[in-house]
């Protein structure tokens, strides 16, 4: 053996012996991250908490048919500013994971309108979903990875994969709650951008349902008074049917896609 592999083979022996000696992590960075997630849940769940107790009766339609004047007031006074608030509203709504969601599409869907609507509770919802998600990866994630190592390694791996197409399937299903997608999926390791996009469009048909459900009616008043009977129509019917059977035709298209490949 001659010096050169002699000084490399030691090197490498002492670079070993280094990292043994070295701790797995560094326990005061760890417990000040562990603290430091611990009261940001914390006080996430105060606000949500806060916000829906205080704030909850604001969310349902009998509360917001009593407010058809002071939109409309609004609108007319900041024609601009009112696309803004009602984006924020709801975002905010969809982040904090908080009930409320229907009611607001709804009402969007009778004041602003099919198409604008449709634009802003679109995008409006993907951003809140989006941050929820970003709250359960930072919260959850590496606790949980870390925890059941085991189980999440042969998840991750099938999810790079095939994670967008597991994603995709879920936002098509109206039956599955929305911010429990949010959430489950900040745990695994899709990107960010693919779980924009992908919300984007898998939510978009439930989204266009139901924005259409609010603009079949003249006033959030009889919406109210009349319940889903206000808005029930032969074709609002026929999309809802369409909107259940729609994960269905996207799977077996998919599979007949995957048997030709």
């Amino acid at each position: 053996m001659d010096r050169a592999d002699s000084d490399s083979q030691s090197h490498d022996n002492e670079s070993s012996e280094t990292q043994t000696l070295q701790p797995a992590g560094k326990p005061g960075q760890n417990r000040t991250a562990i603290y430091l997630r611990v009261t940001l849940l914390i006080a996430l769940a105060g606000i949500a908490g806060m916000v829906y107790f205080q704030y909850r009766d604001l969310l349902t339609l009998k509360y917001l048919a009593t407010q058809e004047d002071c939109w409309q007031d609004f609108a007319a006074k900041y024609p601009v500013s009112i696309y803004l608030v009602a984006f924020l509203i709801y975002t905010g709504i969809t982040g904090l994971s908080l009930p409320g969601a229907v009611p607001l599409t709804l009402s969007y869907g009778w004041f602003f309108g099919f198409w604008k609507g449709l634009l802003l509770v679109s995008f409006a919802s993907t951003a809140g979903a989006t941050l929820a998600f970003l709250t359960s990866r930072y919260l959850f994630r590496a606790a949980i990875q870390n925890r059941y190592s085991d189980r999440f390694t042969s998840f991750n791996q099938q999810f790079e994969k095939e994670g967008a197409f597991y994603l995709f399937t879920l936002r098509l299903v109206v039956a599955v709650p929305f911010f429990l997608i949010n959430l489950l999926m900040g745990l695994t390791t899709i990107r960010v951008w693919t779980f924009w996009w992908v919300s984007q469009l898998g939510m978009l048909a439930g989204t266009a349902v139901y924005v259409y459900a609010g603009t079949s009616v003249p006033t959030l008043q009889e919406l109210s008074s009349q319940g889903a009977r206000g808005i029930l129509s032969p074709q609002l019917i026929i999309a809802f049917i369409l909107l259940g059977t729609f994960p269905l035709l996207v799977k077996k298209s998919v599979n007949r896609l995957r048997k030709q490949t």
